[in-house]
């Protein structure tokens, strides 16, 4: 038998490295699973919170992004709201970037997405962390306790329907 201890050196280097890449990988598909409950409380706002704020003539009132399923967002949505794409996926974060590039850092920010209990939502947290990580000191998170037809629509709150686009002005009507 032929055994070179530098052979299987070699292959323990490659087998812990292989190892360690697979856990890198998880830890990274972890972190971007991240649920809602990880925004801290503080930066939460309730939907009957956020009704009244938008329907106060004399408050500025903040940009109000929706950060679920284009789908729903089509369906019905905060009035006023822009889609800035879902939170869960690489393109849905990149418009959201996109849209806030230019914005001041101290802008108001409130996001939402509502597509299904808060403890199950794909979205909110990855796209709260984007918003953190380019500096923005302003933002909430809408916490859409069922969903957005539950604690919105059936409320009476403002809602819009229509495909409308992202971007500024463009609520969908």
């Amino acid at each position: 038998m032929n055994t070179h201890p530098g052979r299987k050196a070699n292959a323990l280097l490659r087998a812990c490295a292989t190892a360690l890449l697979c856990l890198a990988g998880a830890a990274a598909g972890f972190a971007a699973d991240k649920p809602a409950s990880s925004i801290p409380a503080d930066h939460l706002v309730q939907p009957a919170q956020l009704a009244s704020l938008l329907g106060n003539g004399t408050t500025a009132k903040p940009l109000v992004l929706q950060v679920g399923f284009r789908k729903l967002f089509d369906q019905a949505h905060v009035a006023g709201s822009e889609y800035a794409g879902p939170g869960s996926s690489d393109a849905g974060l990149q418009l959201l970037r996109e849209r806030v590039a230019k914005l001041p850092k101290d802008t108001a920010i409130v996001i939402y997405c509502g597509c299904c209990p808060w403890s199950r939502c794909p979205n909110v947290a990855a796209a709260w962390d984007v918003l953190q990580g380019l500096g923005f000191t302003a933002v909430s998170v809408m916490y859409v306790a069922d969903n957005f037809g539950a604690d919105w629509v059936d409320k009476g709150y403002p809602t819009t329907t229509g495909t409308g686009t992202s971007g500024p002005g463009t609520s969908g009507k």
